[in-house]
């Protein structure tokens, strides 16, 4: 029902990631890290509702990361699968999607690894090979290394440690290293972990030491790239530490084996570290105390562990327990004890092992050899209907061929007069297209003489009109009576807002001639100039104004009087329609290749009639503001103009209450000398 439902859903096919998801999958991301997945999906899952026009891509990685939640954190591999399922089904529904292929190939190695958790070996190994071909024929090095790693670990598991071993190499020779990527950090000292693993069960151990060692260099030369995520490094030096004295103990070292495990211990028993392989290490310590007959040391040790299986539960530490208890109890002299212990220890061995049979059963190789046939038989098929339509086709083409000579043959015979039709008409175009050229001038030149006709205007107006202002400015300190005053200042405030016109005219009729000098800017800085300068303006209203910087320092290429104006046009303009007592929010944020900074208010809104005039020069949308402050509708117009000149953009969203407007600028190669850019954290994927 799940697949089904989400089969049914339609969201937007543009390929990508939507701006909002991006952000939201970092914050998820970085919960994830912190051992927060729970408080991550609830947080997920809450956000998504607001996201407007989802892609196809945020819904697929949306479910990636329940299902990564499920499958590797919890290890609820049934609700890991449904989540794999609905993965699928989005893949498979948009197959002319860019993107199809990687979601295709991550959602079967993702219903694989979940189904092999299941013990549904045959068809974890058909979704794992479904999504290798896909892989294998687009060439991609990560799907070949993802799918080789797999099938390591099958092979291990099933005891074929030269086969793994194999897999492991090939899967670290096709892995594209980026050791500043942490999922790619992660990933490369595991396989290494991994390699290592395989030679200490073919009793390679120099070969095996080398790689465990080669994996902690991995780790502590890549270490300093990855502070925030500290635990997480520090959780995986602690596992190869544990494995690494496994090698030791083979080789009879049990001082150096029992150091190693002592150091794993110590990291892992931690909370929120690696607890289940800190409960392997002590086991392995546990042993090497009951060989050695330190049976003090021994049974601390075990009660520990005993009380630590109450919280993680695991077949294979059981056995060992109830062998090492049996044994102590046995050099104790209580026999009673001793024979529980050992029948319990055959009681999860025995299940241990038919879980073991059951994967051991499943012929692998011969299943991967089957579908190697079956694609083989599917391609040859593919390639038999392609002969019979290709000869349709051969015998469509040698009609059409005949049917074509028949009408050259034909239209030859006609030229003549065609050519002379179109001769006519490419004659009257051209005299259309002078047409039309003349009056495109007549249009341009018109434009510019009333450019000139209101520029000359305004500045005659400016001088009357600023000494009227001055007069009665000097009048209104005289002695008047009340109803003078309230004169007096009714013509100084019409002479003041007629001056703010002709200024924004001349402004606006001089925008097309105005350069642009770009220069090195701080943009933060530019941006916290503007939102203290008007911050006194919003306190006469009771208003306040938040800004949030960029996390970084960033500097743009861009003309810096001009975006100041621009900026503080939007906040003058959020003060002036946003009531009394009313937040303002400034906000700049870096997406991708340009800076957005965004001006929030919660004023009157945007009228949907309006909503297409916010831009044009003396526009019918002009409104009063809030406390009755003046607008000639000329702001927005010169703000478009200079984004315009300056590479960038403008535009606005309306809500429930209020208007957020936007600008856009881009950042170039010189803009990202002196940036510190953020590192990309990956969605968790199968």
């Amino acid at each position: 029902m799940l697949t089904l439902f989400s089969c049914n859903q339609k969201y937007d096919t543009r390929p990508g990631n939507t701006a909002a998801f991006k952000r939201l999958a970092v914050f998820v991301d970085t919960l994830f890290a912190t051992n927060r997945n729970a408080e991550g999906i609830r947080y997920l899952d809450s956000s998504f509702r607001d996201i407007n026009n989802p892609t196809v891509l945020d819904k697929y990685k949306l479910y990636g990361f329940h299902y990564f939640h499920y499958q590797k954190h919890l290890g609820d591999s049934k609700k890991a699968t449904l989540y794999a399922d609905k993965m699928l089904a989005i893949a498979n529904q948009n197959p002319k999607n860019p993107e199809y292929p990687a979601m295709f190939v991550d959602a079967n190695f993702a219903k694989g690894d979940a189904s092999f958790a299941l013990q549904r070996y045959d068809e974890a190994y058909q979704h794992l090979y479904e999504g290798y071909v896909v892989g294998r024929n687009k060439l991609n090095k990560t799907i070949l290394s993802d799918y080789t790693y797999r099938m390591g670990m099958i092979t291990y598991k099933m005891g074929s440690y030269k086969l793994a071993k194999d897999f492991f190499k090939k899967s670290y020779d096709f892995l594209v290293i980026n050791p500043k990527a942490f999922v790619s950090f992660y990933h490369a000292q595991e396989i290494l972990d991994n390699i290592a693993l395989s030679y200490k069960h073919l009793n390679q151990i120099d070969s095996s030491i080398h790689y465990f060692d080669k994996s902690l260099q991995f780790i502590n030369q890549n270490a300093k790239f990855h502070t925030d995520r500290f635990n997480m490094v520090i959780r995986a030096r602690g596992v190869v530490y544990g494995n690494k004295a496994d090698a030791y103990l083979i080789q009879g070292d049990d001082t150096k084996a029992i150091d190693l495990l002592k150091k794993s211990i110590k990291i892992n028993l931690q909370k929120d570290y690696d607890n289940s392989d800190a409960l392997y290490s002590e086991v392995k310590l546990a042993r090497i105390y009951d060989k050695q007959k330190r049976d003090d040391e021994l049974f601390a040790l075990l009660s520990a562990i005993n009380e630590q299986q109450k919280i993680i539960n695991s077949p294979e530490v059981e056995a060992d327990w109830n062998s090492l208890m049996s044994r102590y109890h046995q050099r104790k002299g209580d026999l009673r004890k001793s024979l529980a212990h050992l029948q319990n220890y055959n009681t999860v061995r025995d299940s241990n092992i038919s879980q073991l049979t059951r994967l051991k059963e499943s012929d692998i190789a011969k299943q991967i050899e089957n579908f190697e046939k079956q694609q083989q038989i599917d391609q040859l098929s593919g390639d038999n209907k392609t002969q019979v339509i290709l000869l349709c086709v051969a015998g469509v083409v040698g009609v059409m061929t005949f049917v074509i000579l028949f009408l050259i043959f034909r239209n030859w015979r006609r030229s003549k007069k065609d050519v002379e039709t179109v001769n006519l008409l490419n004659q009257k175009i051209n005299e259309k297209n002078g047409e039309l050229e003349t009056a495109l001038n007549d249009v341009n030149n018109s434009s510019q003489e009333k450019d000139r006709i209101l520029r000359t205007v305004a500045h005659d107006l400016r001088n009357p009109l600023g000494g009227i202002a001055s007069l009665t400015s000097l009048m209104s300190a005289d002695d008047l009576n009340e109803e003078q005053r309230e004169m007096i200042n009714l013509i100084k405030q019409t002479s003041y807002n007629s001056l703010e016109l002709i200024n924004e005219i001349l402004e606006a009729t001089n925008t097309g001639t105005i350069e642009i000098n770009p220069e090195v800017v701080q943009i933060n800085s530019l941006v916290n100039n503007s939102v203290e300068l008007l911050r006194f303006k919003a306190l006469e209203k009771g208003q306040k104004i938040f800004f949030e910087p960029l996390t970084d320092s960033l500097e743009l290429i861009i003309s810096r009087e001009k975006i100041w104006r621009v900026i503080s046009n939007l906040i003058s303009n959020a003060i002036k329609f946003s009531p009394t007592g009313a937040p303002i929010v400034v906000k700049a944020v870096k997406d991708l290749n340009q800076v957005v900074i965004s001006v929030q208010d919660n004023g009157i809104g945007i009228p949907e009639k309006m909503k297409d005039q916010i831009f044009n020069m003396f526009t019918a949308a002009q409104r009063p503001g809030t406390a009755g402050e003046k607008s000639f509708g000329l702001g927005l117009s010169i703000c478009r103009q200079i984004m315009e000149k300056s590479g960038g953009k403008i535009w606005f969203q309306g809500r429930p209450q209020g208007t957020t407007f936007f600008i856009s600028l881009p950042i170039t190669d010189e803009n990202s000398v002196t940036a510190n850019l953020l590192e990309q954290v990956s969605v968790p994927q199968a």
